[in-house]
């Protein structure tokens, strides 16, 4: 091999092994999913624990290349790479059902759960680049380019690593193909630097005997399963059977990331077994002498059981659903008995649906859109509610659900806070009133018009009374003095922290 293309072929692997962190690096949060969701502090820890990966790997990297390290060390650290990066599978069981049991809030088990996968994996990538980057300087003295070609080979395959794993990889091959390609790739980069060493060859025969050796091993092949049914380009997917005493299926519920969102009866399409979703569908009903003849705006369509459940009372309603995920609409249709036949159904952002829809549109809109910690926070600014405000008909009304901690639920106050600004009456209730501090859902309801309060009870399907606690919402949002939520300032997971911290948001 000549100089010149043996120092193309140290900025090849730069190159690669640059794009396969950042590759990681994104299905890290997709691997997480499942068992933490996806927050601001989910991909703080991600960010924050593979750079001090990488620093460390930089760091030994430079003390290697200073003393001699060559094309035997070269081939060993990327073989250290694919190891590492094979690992992560079996090790997200093993880790995961320590932190599961631990009660860690979800800010620290985010943060141990990344440092305990990524971490040595980002270490020993981070080792190649200052390495190679000094054998390309014993063979070409242009220090000045040689260091400049490398950090930019460097950077734009972090580049390409990001775009191709969050445009393409995740949604045709998963999390787990990917994972298994990294690694395997790592290990093809290693073959060149070590078949003409004198102890390459049993270097690579080691490698491979220990890789089989572990796949006989059932907990590492487990980790390999993805527990997806689907992977879209937004969440973890899985529809799960609920069966009666007999073994019957008689229900299936859609579980996105870590949280079941909804279930719909396979039988009766009226029938609403989640609270917050049959609360909703109390409070319309309450609200409006005729819902069979209103106009329904539904951003968030997760299994589709509540427009699922007027569409089946009231065949003549108009119902439109936003669902920014194709993937969950094909689900809810191919799992979740959804017809939508009747339905009109976009997939996009529930504000662009607002924003280019007409005026006074809609009698309802309600949006379904806080999954667990992940909030869409431009879903609950000041702005946002006046285009929902401007949508909806004189006399329409606004639902929504928000989880917050009770009592001390900053997020809640919040949001009620902000959309006084828009809604004359803004009625909260809850399924009933705790004993202790709790995680709940709460149903927020917004008018310009008087609603309903004191308490309501279900007239179809489980029997539960919920209890309107606006007031009380209300006093501790001026005690408390919270903001108020605006494009340019929602801290929703600063809001957040009491569900972030304690194991109460678990």
């Amino acid at each position: 091999m000549s100089i010149q293309t043996l120092s193309r072929f140290y900025g090849v692997v730069v190159f690669l092994a640059s794009a396969l962190l950042l590759v990681l690096e994104i299905v890290a949060g997709r691997l997480l999913a499942p068992y933490i969701g996806v927050s601001l502090y989910t991909w703080t820890s991600i960010i924050g624990v593979i750079l001090a990966g990488l620093s460390l790997g930089h760091w030994i990297g430079g003390k290697l290349a200073d003393r001699g390290a060559g094309h035997l060390t070269a081939g060993i650290v990327l073989l250290a790479c694919s190891a590492t990066t094979l690992c992560v599978l079996p090790l997200l069981l093993l880790v995961g059902g320590v932190i599961q049991n631990s009660g860690l809030g979800l800010l620290s088990a985010s943060f141990y759960y990344v440092l305990a996968l990524f971490f040595t994996p980002a270490a020993a990538i981070g080792i190649l680049s200052p390495l190679l980057t000094t054998l390309a300087l014993g063979i070409d003295g242009r220090t000045g380019s040689v260091v400049g070609r490398m950090h930019a080979l460097s950077a734009v395959g972090s580049i390409t690593g990001t775009f191709i794993t969050g445009y393409w990889l995740v949604q045709w091959i998963g999390t787990r193909a990917i994972v298994v390609s990294v690694a395997i790739l790592f290990f093809l980069m290693a073959i060149p630097f070590l078949v003409r060493q004198r102890r390459g060859g049993a270097t690579l025969w080691i490698a491979l005997g220990i890789v089989c050796t572990l796949t006989l091993f059932t907990h590492w092949r487990d980790g390999f399963t993805s527990p997806c049914d689907v992977e879209s380009s937004y969440y973890c997917l899985r529809a799960v059977d609920e069966t009666s005493t007999s073994g019957v299926v008689h229900a299936r519920s859609m579980i996105i990331d870590h949280m079941m969102h909804s279930t719909n009866s396979r039988n009766d399409p009226a029938l609403i077994w989640t609270p917050y979703a049959q609360a909703m569908d109390t409070l319309i009903e309450s609200r409006f002498e005729q819902p069979g003849k209103l106009t329904y705006l539904f951003g968030g369509g997760g299994a589709y059981t509540l427009p699922r459940a007027l569409r089946h009372k009231y065949p003549e309603a108009s119902i439109t659903v936003s669902e920014i995920d194709p993937a969950v609409t094909a689900m809810a249709r191919s799992h979740l008995f959804l017809e939508t036949t009747d339905l009109e159904i976009l997939h996009g952002d529930l504000r662009y649906a607002l924003r280019s829809g007409d005026a006074d549109r809609y009698d309802v809109v309600v949006t379904d859109v806080f999954h667990d910690i992940g909030i869409p926070w431009h879903l609950t600014t000041r702005e946002f509610n006046r285009l929902v405000a401007r949508a909806l008909k004189p006399g329409g009304i606004y639902l929504m659900n928000v989880i917050d901690v009770f009592p001390e639920n900053r997020l809640l106050q919040s949001v009620v806070s902000t959309l006084q600004i828009q809604f004359d009456h803004i009625g909260v209730w809850i399924e009933r009133p705790p004993d202790e501090e709790t995680r709940l859902t709460f149903v927020i309801a917004a008018s310009n018009q008087a609603m309903p309060g004191g308490q309501l009870s279900s007239r179809y399907g489980p029997q539960r009374t919920w209890f309107e606690i606006g007031d009380f919402v209300r006093s501790q949002a001026g005690q408390n003095e919270v903001p108020l939520l605006t494009d340019n300032y929602a801290p929703v997971e600063r809001l957040l922290e009491k569900m972030l911290v304690t194991h109460r948001g678990n």
